[in-house]
């Protein structure tokens, strides 16, 4: 949003020790975006689900997979879940999904008195005895022990009945056990309750977890506390447990005061001009240096973010076409050629092989007041970098219906264009080719062809005119290759 409005924002976050301060000014320097994040870490399904070997491996499968089994809707697609099947693991995963099958058959019996032994007997003693029985698999590790309903029942009768507030404590395995059958009936209770209150037929009642939420977490603590007693992995308290379920980072007060105090000093250098001086700060727990600087880089020019075009759009959306916004603004004002694309939240509502849209009013198609219309320049040899356009829904005023642009956009910047690669290297010098096969071929690619190529990639199909420049490529068996355009 301050992109948007051109405010400036110091831009600021703490993990643990580690800490980080970064001016952001529209234009000037990078966005919070220029960089790539990290992504998610995954976990392979059947190390999840067959194999664990960590306390992590047990949280997930008890927050990801057994809880929405029973609670939620399937969550096989998790992101969590990395569910990627190869020769090696293909009838894994079909009998996992098995599995999973019955245990949705075992959900319809919930809120009766054998639905917590049905559930244990079938994740902890079933399920854990056949793939004690693939032999293959423990050959090189300790096999699992099925636990049994029958004897943990028994020894779980003299466990505290607070024991779920001692979260800090270890729990031991008829604790465990205790805390998992309660949390089974509390959770079904609850959602018994939410399908009775539940007026939306179409929205199917359910519950998700949440660190925060005691009952959630006592399932979720307990359920893989009990796994990881079956796998001889070390239990953890639910204290732990809630940390690494939640992704949660402790927070160091100190590192939290140097980096507030690294805001203030970046926001006196703003309001009175000395940006020119500015830094991106970083807090590190360290023997050399504790606060290292780093002079402000320009924008990502390839940035999704910050590197747009973005404008006003004020129109009258129940009388204004797609049809209009098209010809009047992208085409005669803003000279866009043919090959663009429009889309909203929604999706594309318009592209060169589809214009149905095209009489439709903008209200019809979704777009109101407040909404972000974004228009992407398919051209292939200079292409603008996509335009963001904000509505601003405006009646007509007398016979004249709104319909502009503000600011007026006289220019909107190309997209950086990609650096010339000859043999590997992004220097256009072309460079010897260690050949390992030396091999006689010959390619020929008109622009033509390389458009058709790229079309067929996004779904459209379009004919191959005739002629185009031609690329030679040829290796005589040499040692480099040059590609020569002219």
């Amino acid at each position: 949003m301050c992109l948007v409005a051109g405010v400036p924002l110091i831009e600021s976050g703490t993990t643990g020790f580690n800490g980080q301060v970064q001016p952001i000014l529209k234009g000037q320097t990078e966005c919070y975006d220029c960089n790539p994040k990290e992504v998610p870490k995954s976990f392979p399904v059947c190390t999840i689900r067959s194999t664990p070997s960590q306390p992590i491996h047990c949280i997930v499968w008890a927050k990801s997979y057994l809880f929405t089994e029973l609670f939620g809707i399937s969550e096989d697609e998790t992101s969590e879940l990395d569910q990627s099947v190869d020769s090696e693991n293909a009838q894994e995963i079909e009998n996992l999904r098995t599995e999973a099958a019955a245990l949705k058959k075992i959900r319809l019996s919930m809120g009766s008195a054998d639905f917590p032994r049905l559930v244990f007997e079938k994740v902890f003693t079933t399920d854990i005895e056949r793939l004690r029985s693939m032999e293959d698999m423990w050959k090189t590790r300790q096999p699992p022990d099925p636990l049994s309903f029958s004897e943990l029942s028994t020894s779980a009768a003299s466990v505290p009945a607070d024991i779920a507030s001692r979260d800090q404590k270890v729990w031991s395995l008829a604790e465990n056990f205790d805390v998992f059958k309660r949390s089974l009936k509390t959770l079904s209770t609850r959602l018994d309750e939410l399908k009775v209150a539940a007026t939306d037929t179409d929205t199917p009642a359910i519950l998700t977890f949440d660190k925060d939420d005691k009952d959630t977490l006592d399932f979720v603590a307990s359920a893989a506390n009990l796994r990881s007693h079956i796998f001889s992995i070390p239990r953890r308290s639910e204290f732990d447990i809630k940390q690494m379920a939640g992704n949660i980072i402790p927070a160091i007060a100190t590192t939290n005061a140097n980096t507030a105090a690294l805001c203030v000093l970046l926001a006196f250098q703003l309001l009175s001009g000395n940006m020119q001086k500015a830094k991106m700060v970083f807090l590190a727990k360290g023997a050399d240096r504790m606060i290292t600087a780093e002079t402000l880089r320009p924008p990502n020019p390839n940035c999704p973010v910050c590197s747009v075009a973005q404008a006003r759009l004020v129109v009258d959306t129940p009388n204004v076409t797609l049809k209009r916004l098209v010809e009047e603004i992208l085409r005669a004002k803003l000279g866009y050629g043919e090959e663009f694309s429009i889309s909203t939240d929604a999706g594309v509502i318009f592209d060169p092989e589809l214009d149905d849209n095209l009489s439709r009013t903008l209200s019809s198609l979704g777009i109101k007041d407040g909404s972000f219309v974004t228009v992407i320049d398919d051209d292939d040899m200079d292409p603008r970098v996509n335009l963001v356009l904000a509505v601003e829904e405006r009646p007509a005023a007398g016979d004249v219906t709104a319909l502009s642009l503000f600011p007026e956009l006289l220019h909107i910047p190309r997209r950086p264009k990609a650096p010339i690669q000859t043999n590997g290297h992004a220097d256009g010098a072309a460079k010897p080719v260690e050949m390992v096969d030396t091999v006689k071929r010959k390619r020929v690619a008109s622009e033509a062809e390389l458009e058709d190529e790229q079309r067929k990639k996004r779904g459209k199909v379009m004919e191959q005119p005739a002629g185009g420049d031609v690329i030679m490529v040829e290796d005589t068996g040499g040692g480099a290759i040059m590609i020569d355009d002219d």
